[in-house]
């Protein structure tokens, strides 16, 4: 798996950013990305009412144990942009997904807005993986190999800071 992730500087920190394109309309890959059902498919399944200024819980259903996560939803503007927060024992997490549409073809973007470089050499092949697991789980192709991606891309993402 080749690593596609760019890091850019930011008068608040960086961000690493993910694309990846798919043959659907917008609301489609929208919902992949909110709908619980969908979710579950390639990253886990949440639970809560969720809505701007709202908690929802996800379940990381392709993590060492499954642990439940609360997410914090800072803005959702379906279904163009969604902008969640979340703590947990392995950090401060800024996400943003944004989805543009051109004749039938929808590019999702994922932003993580760092407030720090380090450890980005394991961050990076899980966003990798994550996003292959949602093309796997559109496309109906096998799932990706956590094992493909780390640690075989931590140089990579370690060569960006």
């Amino acid at each position: 798996m080749k690593p596609t992730a760019r890091l850019l500087r930011t008068t608040d920190g960086s961000d690493l950013v993910f694309t990846r394109t798919f043959k659907a309309p917008i609301d489609d890959v929208w919902a992949s990305v909110t709908e619980p059902q969908r979710t579950a498919r390639w990253f886990g399944p949440w639970e809560g009412d969720a809505g701007p200024g709202r908690t929802v819980k996800v379940r990381m259903a392709f993590e060492e144990g499954e642990p439940w996560s609360d997410l914090y939803i800072d803005a959702c503007e379906p279904p163009e942009r969604l902008l969640v927060t979340a703590d947990d024992e392995a950090g401060h997490w800024r996400l943003e997904l944004l989805l543009t549409e051109q004749n039938g073809v929808t590019e999702l973007t994922l932003i993580h807005h760092l407030t720090t470089e380090e450890g980005i050499g394991e961050t990076g092949p899980g966003w990798e993986y994550y996003l292959d697991m949602l093309v796997s789980s559109r496309e109906g192709t096998p799932q990706p190999n956590f094992d493909d991606y780390y640690p075989a891309q931590k140089a990579y993402f370690e060569q960006l800071t």
